[in-house]
Formats: structure tokens, sequence, C-alpha cells
């Protein structure tokens, strides 16, 4: 928490001493684009005016038909990218739903709108290929004046959201109290409409052996000293491969660990022009063990305050040899004192069903998910409490998320 407080008051201080420095020219940048993902987000931002210089070969030791320029003559498929344009070949586009552009092993992309630059393959399933790609960004003058114009406003707004929080401001969109749950029939999802009403979801039998292991969960997750926190709300079915690449796509982003690390990192990406969106997260126990990942969606650098995020554990089970993730999804909106320490911690939105609702809407839209539904397990949390004290309620039922 101590690093969260330096690294908020160097953003106060960023934003009203940010020197102006051109953007820098001809910065080159390696990157290893893999065929086993879809897209490459770069993490190079882009502006009108920007040109994108790239320049690929196959990774050494990759198979022999991998090539920056595809297939000659073998069209990648109508479920590319681009569908007549060359098997395999290297491929961007500069914003994160932008029409693709083929690039090859020499290529060139000029950016009409403010984006972020992201490379791929082009094909209609995953692929063994692997590319080493290198970019090079020439900054025209109105860039270079948009990128100083945006980082000022973004250190302002996280300067903003950073005093609002320490006044007990509220960022949340919660509508009051959710509906109650009653147990009815546990075979049976309790689906459609989420208590925020942003999920409709249809009415699912879950398996019999699936529902059994559900019911067996813990219902709240705890901190290092037992102290119960915030609520199991979702469960995830596939492979860590099939996770990653469905949260990548709903643009979260994995947490980093060491907070030591996490003030200097996010100053230096700051210089860098590059958001710093891992802001770590406390450490919390299901299963006996902390969290095997974090993910959290924010502003960039408004994460130090306010963040949606979530934890999730692998299960000690697994359903039709598929493996299952078990989570708690919540949204920090501020901060609060600790009623137990009386140190200051986050405050989340009490209510956490719109986080769970939330987190399925971004998968959803992503194409990597079969099915969802809504459970409700016996005894669903209604009402409790955060490690920290904080209180939060929900309809207590859990969003079941089987993925492609």
């Amino acid at each position: 928490m101590h690093t969260r407080l330096l690294l908020a008051s160097a953003l106060v201080f960023f934003s009203l001493s940010l020197p102006v420095v051109r953007a820098a020219d001809n910065t080159e940048t390696p990157l290893i684009v893999s065929g086993s993902q879809t897209w490459l987000d770069t993490g190079i931002d882009v502006a009108p005016g920007d040109s994108v210089l790239i320049a690929a070969e196959a990774k050494p030791g990759s198979d022999a038909s991998c090539s920056p320029d595809g297939t000659q003559g073998t069209q990648a498929g109508e479920k590319a990218p681009l569908p007549l344009g060359s098997k395999g070949a290297l491929i961007a586009r500069s914003t994160d739903h932008g029409d693709a552009i083929l690039i090859g092993k020499n290529g060139q992309l000029s950016v009409g709108v403010q984006g972020r630059l992201f490379l791929g393959i082009n094909q209609d399933s995953p692929s063994t290929c692997v590319y080493i790609a290198k970019v090079t960004v020439e900054h025209g003058q109105a860039a270079a004046t948009q990128s100083q114009t945006g980082m000022r406003d973004k250190l302002s707004s996280a300067a903003q959201v950073f005093m609002k929080s320490q006044f007990g401001g509220k960022e949340s969109t919660g509508q009051g109290e959710s509906n109650s749950a009653v147990s009815g029939n546990p075979a049976v999802s309790d689906a459609g409409v989420g208590a925020s009403g942003g999920l409709k979801l249809p009415s699912v039998i879950l398996d019999a052996d699936l529902r059994k292991n559900i019911d067996g969960l813990p219902r709240r997750i705890h901190d290092h000293l037992g102290n119960l926190g915030d609520m199991v709300n979702f469960v995830f079915v596939g492979s860590q491969e099939k996770v990653q690449a469905a949260l990548m796509a709903a643009e979260w982003h994995v947490a980093d660990l060491d907070t030591k690390e996490a003030g200097l990192k996010a100053v230096l990406n700051t210089y860098q022009k590059k958001d710093y969106l891992e802001m770590p997260m406390s450490h919390l126990y299901l299963f006996d063990r902390m969290q095997d990942f974090g993910y959290e969606r924010a502003q960039a650098f408004s994460v130090v305050a306010t963040r949606h995020h979530f934890r999730m554990w692998k299960a000690p089970f697994t359903w039709n040899e598929e493996t299952v993730w078990v989570g708690a999804a919540t949204h920090d909106t501020g901060f609060e004192k600790d009623v137990r320490t009386g140190k200051l911690t986050h405050k989340i939105d009490p209510n956490v069903d719109d986080e769970r609702d939330g987190l399925g809407q971004g998968l959803e839209k992503t194409g990597k998910t079969k099915s969802m539904t809504y459970y409700l397990p016996p005894n669903p949390v209604q009402d409790a409490k955060n490690a920290s004290g904080g209180s939060y309620h929900s309809d207590g039922r859990i969003l079941v998320v089987f993925l492609n």
C-alpha cells in the first residue's frame, strides 16, 4: 500500500511538471509474433502522421513452410483476417478492431487515427509459425504534439482520480441493492438478466459432476490471517492457454507480482510513453494457496486508485478432462481505511455483481466462449464484508464460462 501512495504522489507531481519532449523518431523495437494467437498487442501506441516500418523473418528453427511473406498461391481462408491474402503472411493493424494490412517480410503502415499497433499472422487456425519482427516508428510532428498532450491528460486524470478517492469519491455505476436470490432447484442455473441488468444468458442445466464440484467450492476467499473476504463469483472451464487467450482478447492485463518495483516501473513507462496497466494486487488465498493469476483493466495511470480486477485459482478438480478455474472479481473505486488495521486500502464497489457481469460481457464479445450461464449454489453469498471490512452484496450467483 505504501508503494501505491508513493506512486499516486508521483503521478500528481508529474501531471504538473512533465517537461515538453518531442516524440522520438526511428525507435526500433524487436517483437516475437507467434501463430498460437490471432493478434499480438505490441504495446506501441501510434498517432495520426506516424509511419510504421516493419521488417520480419522466421525465427531460426521454424518450420520451412513458415515465412512472413506467406505461402504464395495459397489463400489464408475465410476465417482469416485477410481471407484472400497469402496464408501465414505477417499482417498488422493500427487499432484494436481496425482492418488488417499485409506486411510480409518488409512493409509499411501509415497511421491515420490514434491507436495501437497489433501484429498477427494471416491464418484461419493456430499454427507453429514464429516470426521475429523489428518495428520502427517514425513520429510526425502532429503525433509528437498529440503524444505530449495525451500524456499530460492521462497524468492529470490519474491525479484527479487519486484525490477524489482520498476524499471518499465514488466512481461506481452500481444500481444499489441487488435482487435477493432464492435457492431453488440447484440443477438449473438461475440465469437471465443480472442484477445490474447488463448480461442476458440462457438457463442451462449443468452436468451433475460439475454442479457437485461447484457446490463444494468455498464461497469466499481469505487473507493470510484467515479473514474471509471477496466472494467466489465466476468459474472458467478450459485450458490455461484458452483462458489466457480469451482474457487477452478482452483486454485484461496480468498483474505484476513485485510491489516494490511497481512505482519505478510506472514512472519509467510514463517517460517511455507507455501505459502501466499491471499494478500489483495483494495476495489472497483459496485452496490453501495464493492466487495463480491476477488480472486487471483500468484507465492508464489511474490503476493506482481505480481498476476492474479479479484473482483466479486452478481448481483441485477437472471436468471432462478440462481444467477448471475459480475466481473472485471486484471493482476498486478508490481508497478507504481498513477497519482492522487502520491503514489505507482499496475500496470496492459494493455491488460486486456488476463486476461479474462485466467480466462475462467482455468475454462474450471476444468470440472465444462456447457458452456461459449463471448458477446459484447452495448457501449463496448475498451480504458480506471483504477482508479489510468493506461491505458488499450480491444475488449469490456464479458465472460459469465454457471456453473454446
